[in-house]
């Protein structure tokens, strides 16, 4: 759909767009020049590119928290004005943007389109997690001021840590996370395959969802508190409210820290810690690009990652769903053929760049799909 872009904060638009920049040009084209470049200090910078095994955090595993992170500071400008309103709109809206948000994962993530039960998953995608995150903390934030909030946030970390603590610690394959997804979701969670005549698990599959939909709340929620700061404070006092959430922002990091010395910091399980961790840096990035571009007005060096911030959905809906790399083979297969160990950076560096060029293409045209 072809929209006018309202009066908007510019900075979430370019941090969204560096965070899609990231996923779908960036690292795929770097990891692929690592295929054929064996320098040791260059791989060391692509471990960073990696999400970390289990316990720990590398730059990577901020990618997806900072998705849910920038969806909670959308919450108090698209809802702050329905506050006390008790119309069914407002619920039907965020009704169909969680809708909306959970199908679209099931597409890229979950096989929807395959129209095979024997690969349809349920629940396994960034998109499904930020849908649910949205979804709780739309509902909260039409009834709940400021404080009340942040003790739901405390609360939903404490009513996540109990059974995390007492069942079964933090082991990859023995934790009480994995246990609810395998026992709610069985077949329909991923990491499962069907062989013979029944159902196997893979070992090798940690990433949990149903009881992480509580950390992810907190994760949205810590942006929607961040959103509420700038929305009330950049007309009276931007100075004022960059310090705040950089403040905000270290004492979520420091915290987190001694916090995993009794709950590790492990992305996969979406821990507690690894939520004010991942919460804190994302806050303290928002913090500094909200400093940069509204408050000193220095935008026009960042403006060109607003081509996939302004169209984060399309850009990850394209990367993750089509494949363009026959169409650039059709153009390059004669390169191909004088230096096949290029092949695949070839096919990378041309697949994402189409994405690129219809994201260009949607920005001069001013078309911006909106959920």
């Amino acid at each position: 759909m072809k929209i006018n872009p309202s009066q908007r904060l510019e900075s979430l638009d370019i941090l969204r767009g560096l965070d899609l920049f990231l996923l779908v040009f960036l690292q795929p084209i770097l990891m692929s020049i690592g295929q054929i470049w064996d320098n040791q200090a260059y791989h060391a910078l692509l471990n960073q590119f990696e999400h970390e095994a289990w316990e720990g955090f590398r730059l990577w595993d901020l990618i997806m928290p900072l998705f849910l992170f920038m969806t909670g500071i959308t919450i108090p400008f698209s809802l702050d004005k329905k506050i006390g309103n008790d119309s069914p709109e407002v619920y039907r809206h965020i009704v169909r943007r969680f809708l909306i948000l959970w199908i679209i994962g099931m597409v890229v993530q979950g096989n929807l389109l395959a129209f095979d039960w024997h690969v349809f998953r349920l629940y396994s995608n960034t998109l499904q997690a930020i849908a649910t995150g949205y979804l709780i903390i739309s509902i909260a934030y039409l009834h709940l001021d400021f404080k009340k909030l942040i003790g739901l946030g405390l609360t939903l970390l404490i009513i996540y840590s109990i059974p995390m603590s007492t069942w079964g610690g933090y082991e990859p394959n023995y934790n009480f996370a994995i246990y609810l997804d395998k026992m709610f979701l069985q077949n329909f969670m991923d990491g499962v395959s069907w062989q013979g005549d029944e159902w196997v698990f893979s070992e090798n599959y940690q990433y949990t969802w149903i009881w992480s939909s509580l950390t992810f709340a907190v994760t949205v929620l810590m942006g929607c508190l961040t959103g509420k700061v700038i929305k009330d404070g950049k007309d009276k006092d931007p100075n004022g409210t960059t310090i705040k959430l950089i403040i905000a922002a270290v004492l979520c990091i420091v915290v987190s820290l001694i916090w995993q010395f009794q709950q590790p910091i492990i992305k996969k399980l979406w821990t507690g810690s690894m939520t004010l961790f991942s919460g804190g840096i994302c806050m303290l990035l928002m913090a500094i690009f909200y400093y940069i571009i509204d408050v000193k007005h220095v935008a026009k060096p960042f403006r060109w990652l607003k081509v996939y911030g302004m169209n984060s959905i399309v850009a990850y809906g394209l990367a993750e769903v089509i494949n363009f790399k026959s169409v650039v083979h059709s153009f390059t297969f004669g390169i191909e053929e004088h230096f096949p160990e290029l092949e695949h950076l070839i096919l990378t560096v041309g697949n994402y760049s189409i994405v690129l060029g219809i994201l260009i293409l949607m920005y001069k045209k001013s078309v911006f799909v909106k959920i």
